[in-house]
């Protein structure tokens, strides 16, 4: 091959190389969301990042495993749909290299019951339904506790089961299930605690329907998550923006009416 085809060769290949680093710039940046309101919400950023240049893709999933494992392969880009203490044990648990990089919104989770219409009522050896992953059945826990139903461990922390339980004078009995499953087993159980963002779309308002209710001034505020090798890109600065506008802030509000509280 001659020098000259030579530099054709090396000059096709940069181009090539160009090319594809344009490409990959403009694909749409996938965001992995629970369907519900923050599906809701991220339709609305969606246009504001739009206005800054940056695409994205909303990728809805029904469970709340699935949205770290699909950013963690690579699958997803972000996602917005968990608290740091959720994130903390999913690390912890599975080695991921995720980082949190901005504070969302907070969904203060609620006890709904077609049994009774407070938690005073629930009779001895009650069935109530909690989220069978550690971090919101702790949480409901420290609601119950709050109440004065139960008591903990005193080093029982965020993360408390039922096997922390110490005083229970009422003998509830506490059925763990997939926290999407709960809004369906209110039929069954006495009472279940459901996260807000499964309630919502289940009809149940927490303003009216909830018999108790987490306090907003919780360590639960939800946030958005990237891999770690990711966070300092210029594209995640853009969604955070996008995210904690004022434009966003107003919509929770108008939106929700106290069922959903801005975080950031």
């Amino acid at each position: 091959m001659t020098k000259r085809n030579l530099m054709k060769a090396a000059g096709a290949a940069l181009l090539l190389a160009w090319g594809g680093a344009a490409l990959a710039q403009d694909r749409p940046i996938k965001i992995g969301v629970t369907a519900g309101p923050h599906a809701q919400i991220f339709e609305q950023v969606k246009k504001i990042a739009e206005k800054d240049g940056l695409k994205i893709q909303i990728v809805e999933f029904s469970d709340y495993i699935q949205p770290n494992a699909a950013l963690a392969a690579g699958d997803l880009d972000a996602n917005s749909y968990q608290h740091k203490p959720y994130l903390d044990q999913q690390v912890k648990d599975r080695a991921y290299r995720i980082v949190p990089v901005g504070y969302t919104v907070n969904f203060p989770i609620g006890l709904y019951s077609k049994k009774v219409r407070s938690l005073a009522d629930l009779k001895e050896g009650a069935r109530v339904g909690i989220p069978n992953d550690p971090t919101n059945g702790g949480r409901v826990l420290l609601v119950l506790q709050d109440k004065g139903l139960i008591r903990l461990r005193a080093d029982a922390g965020l993360k408390a089961t039922p096997l922390d339980v110490v005083e229970n004078p009422k003998k509830l009995r506490f059925v763990e299930v997939d926290a999407a499953q709960l809004p369906r087993t209110l039929d069954d159980l006495d009472a279940a605690a459901v996260n807000t963002n499964y309630a919502i779309p289940a009809g149940l308002n927490p303003g009216r329907d909830a018999i108790a209710q987490e306090s907003a001034k919780s360590p639960y505020v939800n946030l958005i998550a990237v891999r770690e090798q990711d966070k300092d890109k210029p594209w995640v600065a853009k969604l955070v923006k996008a995210y904690q506008s004022e434009a966003i802030r107003q919509y929770v509000q108008t939106e929700f009416k106290g069922a959903v509280i801005p975080g950031f």
